[in-house]
């Protein structure tokens, strides 16, 4: 490494500020709902018909499979979900949305879009096309990064 680099330049540095950043500031938008920026989202994210599958679900929050199970037992606890076998694979299992956790998502869908579109009211289209596919590459490259 060329010089010493303080963790205020590094791009990982500003990706972790402003991801915390927003999900801070959509955790206070929720909080009157009774959920959280990662309830909010896995909510948002099951399927209404299929249900999503507890891999799926852990896939789209980042998390293991096992450290998702506690975030389940709450939420099927506040009656916002339900858990089946899968039809198809009895070892899976799948999630699928209550009447109560329908109603929260749609909320989360609302606090969600109302923040996108203040977003995209204050960052020009160019702007947001060069933002999404420069995070495309990042995202790429720390997929193929090896260490020499």
């Amino acid at each position: 490494m060329q010089g010493s680099v303080k963790h205020q330049e590094t791009i990982d540095y500003f990706l972790k500020i402003v991801w915390q950043t927003v999900a801070n500031r959509y955790n206070q938008l929720v909080t009157d709902f009774g959920i959280t920026q990662s309830i909010g989202y896995l909510l948002i994210n099951i399927d209404e018909k299929e249900g999503t599958t507890v891999s799926q679900a852990a896939a789209l929050l980042g998390l293991k499979s096992t450290s998702l199970s506690r975030m389940l037992r709450q939420l099927e606890k506040s009656g916002l979900i339900y858990r089946e076998s899968n039809e198809g694979d009895k070892r899976s299992v799948k999630i699928y949305l209550t009447a109560l956790g329908k109603e929260k998502r749609q909320m989360a869908r609302t606090v969600v879009k109302q923040f996108n579109n203040y977003l995209n009211n204050h960052i020009s289209e160019a702007d947001k096309e060069y933002l999404v596919k420069t995070l495309k590459k990042i995202n790429q490259l720390t997929l193929n990064y090896k260490p020499e």
